[in-house]
C-alpha cells in the first residue's frame, strides 16, 4: 500500500502562504513552487537505494555510498515544469521525460496531448504536478508510467484535494503521494478550495 505523506514543517506553512496570496507576482510565485518542491523531493527520495563506492580524499581511501538506480522526472505539463529545477537541484543526474495533458472544461477529463519517454525506463519515477485536484491527469499519467515499464513511482504535488488523493489512491494503491497540503474540497468547476488558483496560468504569467 502507498503512502500519502501531507509535510509538517514550519517553512513548508510559510512559504505556501505566500503561495496562495492571489496578490503575489508571477516570479515569487515560481520561486515558493521551487521552495516547497524542494522539500518534497527531500521526503521523496528518503529510501532510494545506494550502493558502495570509494573515493580518494586529500588524505586516504575511503568507503562512501552513491545512488544505486536511475531516476526520472516526469513532470505533467505546463505546471509540472515549474518542478523540475528544484530537483533536478538535489539530483542533477535525473533524466527528464514529459506528459502533457489539458483539461476538458466540459467533463474536467484529461486530454493528453504529448508524451516523450525513452525505451529504456529509470528504476524510479517522481510524477510532477504541483496541483493534485480531480485526479484525472494524476491517474493517467502514472498509468502510462507504469506501463513505460517503471516499478518505483512517487507523485509529487504542492496542494491536493480529498477528492484527487482518493482517485489516485483507489486507481494505483501502490503510488506513494507527497504533498504540501491537502486542502478542503474541490469547488463544482473542479478547482482546489481554498487552493492558489491556476497553478499554470499564475507560474507562467498568463492569466
Amino acid at each position: 500500500m502507498g503512502r500519502i505523506v501531507e509535510l509538517q514543517h514550519p517553512l513548508v506553512a510559510h512559504h505556501l502562504k505566500e503561495l496562495r496570496d492571489k496578490n503575489t507576482s508571477p516570479w515569487v510565485f515560481r520561486d515558493q513552487i521551487r521552495r516547497l518542491t524542494v522539500f518534497l523531493a527531500h521526503e521523496a527520495t528518503g529510501t532510494l537505494p545506494l550502493q558502495g563506492d570509494t573515493v580518494e580524499t586529500p588524505l586516504t581511501t575511503t568507503d562512501c555510498e552513491t545512488l544505486g538506480c536511475r531516476v526520472g522526472l516526469v513532470p505533467i505539463l505546463r505546471a509540472g515544469l515549474g518542478m523540475c529545477p528544484a530537483v533536478l537541484d538535489l539530483l542533477p543526474q535525473a533524466e527528464v521525460w514529459h506528459l502533457g495533458f489539458y483539461r476538458d472544461e466540459t467533463t474536467f477529463s484529461p486530454v493528453e496531448y504529448y508524451r516523450k519517454f525513452s525505451d529504456s525506463p529509470p528504476d524510479v519515477a517522481l510524477v510532477l504536478d504541483p496541483m493534485l485536484a480531480t485526479g484525472g491527469s494524476a491517474c493517467e499519467g502514472i498509468g502510462m508510467v507504469k506501463n513505460w515499464g517503471v516499478k518505483k513511482i512517487a507523485l509529487l504535488c504542492i496542494i491536493a484535494a480529498p477528492e484527487g488523493m482518493a482517485k489516485v489512491s483507489d486507481t494505483h494503491p501502490d503510488i506513494d503521494i507527497f504533498t504540501c497540503s491537502i486542502d478542503e474540497r474541490l469547488n463544482d468547476k473542479a478547482y482546489i478550495v481554498p487552493g492558489l488558483g491556476d497553478a499554470g496560468d499564475r507560474m507562467f504569467n498568463t492569466l
